[in-house]
């Protein structure tokens, strides 16, 4: 097309032109996420970041904080450098946006220094868009002097409470986050989280050095198709096992250890429940189908301690139970809202009993030992990977919790709290379960590589399978490949194209990292002196204090009986309510007080019925079709509780002789 200035341009420019012009957030959301609009508060979250203010965002679990951030990148010109903690959740993002057809890496810990660097370099000259790194990347020698080549327009600061002492999950390498404002004084900052208190918040927008006319969003905290139910059992299993008979669908269970999944899981399948299991042991094959299991329905029940649930997209979760009390109201609260998402009603469940308090404070103690026993495992970890002073910045290892604990005569729980302390005060990154399937990369050019292949012809077949399977891309970037299928294309044995690998590997042809699939310590720092270890003693002090007040402040939770469950979650979260949610079992037998009368009579007619003969719970609901779905569970539990009616072999619900 000619116009008449005499400039020569093509339709299919200008109509690139009007595509990128006529670009929104809502066409972003279409296009590539397939919705057709923005949750509450999504739209004026992407607004502020559009406008390049800094930004606070605080909505709940499954609130969808990754469209917040997501999606303006989107219309920025440049790249989005995100920052979180959680290596398993950046996998995730990272996969996901990739099916969306939106380039994407993640830098974290377990990586080797040759696969950062390759990634690190396509940030710079490449077009990609999201960039997840892990907060101890930040400092490194490596990381600065790229970044600084890299054209950065928003940061963000996933998991952003962590930035705060007061917050239950500090991590000191999110204080050098603020650092990356003096390499970029005029990019965007956004920081979410899904809980933080008034301190916390205040903390964030300070240590993150928000520049004036910074916005902060806030969804309320309450969950109205949530009911928050306490009961205190002497036997939890046999209660658990009613709360899964009353309310039907999808539930998880939370536990404190491995032992007891496995023990609970064993005992629901005996009573005809379908349930299965989710720990930091299990393999990655294994998490993977139990948590597919799960998602898809062809398990009923997951049992699983608190590695369980980040990043899980699983809207029809009817129950969510706690066997043991969580440390602090922010680790429950998140936890509890894995229920309901889908808005349809739901219950959030603790089972609790007086042996339970004693058990807490323990656990509190252990996550909080005394220096002295720090600088004990601290020794300990360089003996047993054999680190000279100095030596080790940035290196990971697999790590063996057990068989370190037996070799040092040391107790499991007890080390595992002095990993985590250790972490927390920056020394070391301790991963409880890390996978990283099997990558390989190009270390010659094409030309370089002809020749390689043309002098050893040897090595040419597996070459040639490499490049048909896996294509240009080995080139410029890590490839995860399946040895078991590369194998069966070449007809040879697994262990045999592994040793063509690692000789390949040893003769610079390729880049071979082969899968890791075990927990991982990585020396974030060079090894120290344990002696004299760089620890912030004042600090581990007041967060041992604050720890004490958490776990307070979660058995107080526990433990009231007179006062709305959902107004204590809002005004722990320094948020002001009035309002009674009416469906926690506070709320209930408060109401069941007003009413006596209609309690009475819901009593009698259910007792009534059930003389006839056994029925389900369900049968029997709808039977009575009650106004008060809330009170009429309740009372079954009373007349349970009291001895009045029991249930049978395949759970039906019949009078007690």
């Amino acid at each position: 097309m000619t116009f008449t200035n005499g400039y020569v341009v093509s339709l299919r420019s200008i109509s690139f032109f009007i595509f990128e012009y006529l670009e929104t957030p809502i066409s972003i959301l279409k296009r590539y996420w397939k919705h057709l609009a923005f949750r509450p508060m999504q739209e004026e979250i992407i607004a502020s970041v559009l406008k390049h203010q800094d930004t606070l965002a605080l909505l709940p679990t499954g609130g969808g904080k990754s469209v917040c951030f997501q999606v303006p990148a989107m219309l920025m010109e440049g790249l989005c450098l995100v920052i979180s903690p959680l290596i398993a959740l950046m996998k995730d993002q990272v996969e996901g946006l990739k099916r969306k057809g939106i380039t994407a890496v993640a830098i974290h810990s377990g990586m080797s220094r040759a696969e950062i660097d390759r990634l690190l370099d396509n940030c710079i000259h490449d077009h990609v868009k999201f960039l997840y790194v892990s907060p101890e990347r930040l400092q490194t020698e490596l990381f600065i002097a790229r970044v600084k080549q890299m054209k950065v327009v928003l940061v963000v600061v996933d998991e952003a409470h962590c930035i705060s002492q007061w917050g239950y999950d500090f991590r000191p390498p999110y204080l050098q986050i603020a650092s990356l404002r003096e390499l970029m004084p005029d990019v965007t900052v956004m920081a979410l989280t899904a809980t933080a208190t008034q301190q916390v918040k205040d903390d964030i927008v300070d240590k993150l050095a928000f520049r004036k006319g910074f916005e902060v969003f806030q969804r309320t905290f309450a969950r109205d198709n949530i009911s928050f139910v306490v009961r205190k059992a002497e036997n939890k299993e046999k209660k658990l096992l009613e709360v899964l008979q009353k309310v039907s669908g999808s539930a998880i269970v939370y536990v404190r250890s491995r032992k007891s999944t496995v023990a609970l899981a064993e005992l629901m399948t005996r009573k005809n429940i379908s349930a299965t299991i989710y720990h930091a042991g299990l393999s990655f094959q294994q998490r993977t189908q139990h948590q597919d299991d799960w998602i898809k329905g062809r398990c009923r029940v997951m049992v699983a301690t608190n590695a369980f649930g980040m990043g899980i997209d699983k809207p029809d979760v009817r129950t969510v139970v706690h066997m043991d009390l969580p440390e602090n109201l922010e680790a429950y609260y998140q936890e509890a809202g894995r229920a309901g998402r889908d808005g349809a009603r739901s219950y959030a469940v603790v089972l609790w009993h007086e042996a339970d308090r004693d058990s807490l404070m323990a656990k509190v103690k252990q996550a909080h030992p005394e220096v002295s026993y720090l600088k004990k495992i601290y020794q300990g970890l360089a003996n047993y990977f054999q680190l000279a002073e100095g030596s080790g910045e940035g290196e990971s290892y697999a790590f063996d919790l057990h068989d370190f604990s037996e070799r040092f005569d040391l107790h499991v729980q007890e080390v595992y709290g002095a990993l985590k302390k250790l972490e927390e005060e920056g020394l070391i990154q301790f991963n409880e379960s890390f996978y990283s399937p099997s990558h390989v990369t190009f270390h010659m050019d094409r030309a370089a590589l002809y020749e390689f292949q043309v002098a050893n012809e040897k090595f040419d077949p597996i070459i040639k399978i490499l490049l048909r399977l896996y294509g240009a891309q080995l080139f410029s970037d890590f490839v995860k490949i399946t040895e078991s299928q590369l194998a069966k294309g070449l007809r040879v044995s697994v262990d045999e194209l592994k040793a063509e690998l690692k000789h390949l590997h040893a003769l610079n042809v390729l880049i071979y990292q082969p899968v890791v699939d075990s927990p991982q310590v990585t020396f974030v720092l060079p090894r120290q002196d344990a002696d004299n270890l760089p620890l912030n003693f004042e600090r581990i002090k007041t967060r041992r204090k604050l720890a004490e007040e958490k776990m307070e402040a979660m058995v107080g939770f526990v433990t009231a009986t007179h006062r709305c469950r959902m107004q204590l979650i809002l005004d722990y979260f320094d948020e002001q309510s009035w309002e009674i949610c009416g469906k926690c079992d506070v709320c209930v037998a408060n109401r069941k007080k007003e009413n006596q009368v209609e309690a009475k009579e819901l009593q009698h007619e259910i007792l009534t019925i059930l003389s006839s003969g056994a029925l389900t719970s369900e049968e029997l609901e709808t039977k009575i079709n009650p106004t008060d779905t809330e009170m009429f569970v309740d009372i079954i539990r009373d007349l349970v509780d009291r001895g009045e009616l029991e249930y049978d072999d395949v759970w039906k619900l019949k009078l007690k002789k």
